[in-house]
């Protein structure tokens, strides 16, 4: 269960504001004028349909339809700058580079020039408006999902992009790193909470969001994970990976061996991440991230499944204790 000053910086995103450590981003530059055009051909997503100002969240597959990246893609009108977990940024540019022939496309690694700091919860448009220069709430409340705006500082660059994957909706701001130091400084004075790494990732789980090297990793298959919806375009062209997911969509209905799912339990024991999940003495998946919901007031968990275990209600035994959960639908909580 969440200590008082973890509880209060719980209840900050949830109905005020707060502060969330995205030191954990990476960041790469897409340039040039077939910018667009070249990461058509190599992301699920649909690039070349946006305007400066818009984004998308965008997969990178291998041949064989497994992931090798999910990516947060955003226009900025000159450059495409895109945001991932750190730890990956080295194995995209690397692969991307490899795709350049006698395309207009220069890559640049800013993951050592830049920092993310997000701003989360009800407040987040005005408090990050109120650290800016030139960029006013109303323009933040009115970025599309994924928009993005050029803004300053205190004088400094900025990059301002819509979040959502820390659970709740948000706003990063990316800039140069000796600025982003006098950024955090700002938001302390202002008495900003700051959301421990715990906390952060019970919204996360709450959302049903997924994390890269949690809840999925280089052997997933985006439909496993359930992303088609927010990061596949049917409409596209070819991209590399289309193969393998149009065929389980058309000519297997959609159907993965394991899906995705939540887990609620009716105890007060947070299950350990790696448990294994049975139903009727049967193997039927493992528990990918856990804790405990202050929403439900309850643990909660994402965990892959058998596909005929997947329907919501059904009831499973987790760990070697046998601990009872049943499927929940995702979010946990809107």
């Amino acid at each position: 269960m969440l200590q008082a000053v973890s509880a209060q910086a719980y209840a900050a995103a949830r109905h005020q504001v707060a502060l969330v450590d995205r030191s954990s981003r990476g960041q790469l530059l897409v340039s040039g004028r077939d910018r667009a055009s070249y990461l058509q051909g190599l992301l699920t997503n649909d690039i070349e349909v946006l305007k400066a100002g818009q984004g998308c969240y965008a997969l990178y597959l291998t041949a064989q339809g497994r992931m090798i990246a999910d990516l947060y893609v955003y226009e900025l009108g000159d450059v495409i700058f895109m945001t991932m977990v750190r730890e990956l940024k080295g194995t995209v540019l690397t692969k991307l580079d490899q795709f350049i022939f006698s395309e207009d496309v220069q890559l640049g690694d800013g993951s050592e020039t830049f920092r993310q700091i997000g701003f989360v919860g009800p407040w987040a448009a005005e408090t990050v408006a109120g650290l800016l220069d030139d960029v006013s709430a109303a323009v933040l409340e009115a970025l599309p999902e994924y928009g993005n705006v050029r803004a300053h500082t205190s004088g400094a660059a900025a990059i301002v992009t819509r979040t959502q994957d820390v659970g709740v909706p948000g706003f990063d701001v990316a800039l140069e790193a000796a600025h982003a130091l006098e950024l955090r400084a700002a938001s302390a004075a202002k008495g900003l909470i700051e959301l421990d790494a715990g906390v952060a990732d019970v919204i996360r789980i709450e959302a049903g969001v997924p994390l890269f090297h949690r809840d999925m990793d280089e052997e997933t298959i985006p439909l496993e994970a359930g992303l088609e919806s927010r990061a596949i375009s049917f409409t596209k062209g070819c991209y590399v990976g289309q193969e393998v997911v149009i065929r389980i969509l058309h000519r297997g209905h959609g159907r993965v061996v394991r899906k995705l799912v939540g887990l609620v339990f009716g105890g007060d024991q947070v299950p350990v991440e790696g448990s294994i999940v049975t139903a009727d003495d049967r193997e039927i998946g493992r528990i990918t991230s856990s804790g405990w919901s202050p929403a439900l007031q309850r643990p909660i968990a994402l965990a892959y499944l058998h596909r005929d275990f997947v329907e919501t209600g059904t009831r499973v035994s987790v760990g070697e204790l046998s601990v009872a959960a049943h499927v929940a639908t995702l979010p946990f909580i809107q």
